[in-house]
């Protein structure tokens, strides 16, 4: 895929040099349980004996292989959901999504409200996604009554954007912050994002064996729920302060790439699709997005040598080992450059829409001090490109220093 492929309508937009827009408390929360590439081999021997299908030694084979270490679970090899005669029908997931994620999603939360130091009653809007469940009233509905959000809160849950749910959920709370900015009103917003892949193993395996398919998602997907809280800075009377400054964002949709990416209904859940040729075509993709993104953004101009893709630390979702590598060629960049990406991918796997967020958290609290600014990446069905630019709290008061200097 050429650069020219990627469709944008906001190339020359601009962003203010100061949105004023910060997250100002983080929060993951995996589940206690942690899945190994045995794991899904020993599922596969119970339901699926020798003699074996082509396909699903193949997906066996890619599983020994993946660079995961351990999958984040909540439950392990001998769940009662994985090991009914049958797989477990949508709604049965609904029903243990209806607990165990809004618990886990309550966690996260509670976690980002820690640290940020407000109070619940502050909070203005909430913006929630995942791909799930789909349920009516949605699961944010549940997270927020558990939390004791006020009723009148504005809440958006999007679906339907799978992997780049994350960040485009932080994206509409900051364009919804703005709006507030606009009417000289605060802001304190509550993102959070929940995913329960792991129980549809038995349904993937099913499809796998039944129908020959080559289906690597059940080798990659785990379960997480995180959460950030976004302020706008008007009465923000907290002590904390910001992890991250926004600077700004971009969203892009890849033409002709619908069947590439996607997480289909099914009886019995959900049934990732993801093409062989996703790698490539994100790879591809992540040059020209950064590229007019850092055109629209003003603060970076200034410099006497152009920034580079290297000067910049990358949370960039873990979707798979080759998607990570693919990106790092691309953009001419190190393993380290990616490295909460890489500790995120080998330790917990990839959690769909929240994974994003638990990178964002994992590079602020890793011991090296790293680059004051940070580009977060995720790709979506459709195929959309998220990418948003992000800066270290401490690096932005230096800049401030050095202009007052």
């Amino acid at each position: 895929m050429s650069p020219s492929a990627v469709r944008s309508s906001t190339a020359n937009d601009l962003f203010k040099d100061d949105l004023k827009l910060s997250i100002v408390g983080l929060g993951v929360e995996y589940p206690p349980y942690r899945v190994g590439a045995q794991d899904l081999e020993t599922v596969a021997e119970r339901f699926y004996p020798h003699p074996q299908s082509t396909a699903l030694k193949k997906v066996l084979s890619i599983n020994r292989y993946t660079g995961i270490e351990t999958r984040a679970s909540v439950g392990n090899v001998d769940h009662p959901l994985v090991n009914s005669p049958d797989p477990p029908t949508i709604t049965e997931l609904n029903k243990f999504f209806r607990e165990h994620g809004v618990k886990l999603s309550v966690g996260a939360c509670q976690k980002a409200l820690k640290e940020w130091g407000g109070s619940v009653d502050e909070i203005t809007h909430v913006v929630s996604t995942t791909c799930t469940n789909s349920a009516n009233p949605g699961f944010d509905h549940f997270v927020t009554k558990e939390l004791g959000v006020r009723k009148g809160v504005e809440k958006t849950l999007l679906h339907g954007i799978g992997c780049s749910g994350g960040l485009a959920a932080i994206r509409t709370a900051a364009n919804l912050a703005l709006g507030m900015s606009y009417r000289k009103k605060p802001a304190k917003i509550l993102v959070f994002a929940c995913e329960i892949s792991t129980l549809l193993i038995r349904s993937e395996l099913d499809s796998i064996d039944k129908n020959q398919e080559v289906r690597i998602g059940v080798c990659l997907f785990s379960d997480c729920a995180s959460a950030v809280v976004i302020s706008n800075g008007i009465d923000d009377s907290h002590a904390s302060e910001p992890i991250y400054e926004l600077l700004g964002w971009k969203h892009e949709l890849l033409d002709d790439t619908e069947e590439d990416l996607g997480f289909d209904v099914d009886p019995m859940g959900w049934k990732v699709v993801l093409s062989p040729r996703v790698p490539a075509l994100a790879a591809a993709a992540v040059s020209p997005a950064f590229q007019d993104l850092i055109k629209s953004l003003p603060a970076f101009h200034t410099r006497d040598i152009p920034l580079t893709a290297a000067d910049f630390d990358w949370a960039l979702h873990p979707g798979g080992s080759t998607i990570i590598t693919g990106v790092e060629q691309a953009m001419n960049l190190t393993p380290e450059h990616l490295r909460a990406s890489y500790d995120v991918y080998i330790n917990y796997g990839n959690s769909s829409s929240a994974t994003i967020i638990s990178v964002m958290d994992k590079l602020r609290n890793m011991e090296d001090q790293g680059r004051e600014n940070i580009v977060a990446c995720a790709f979506g069905p459709g195929i959309i490109l998220e990418m948003m630019i992000l800066q270290r709290r401490t690096a932005l008061g230096n800049l401030l220093a050095e202009d007052l200097d």
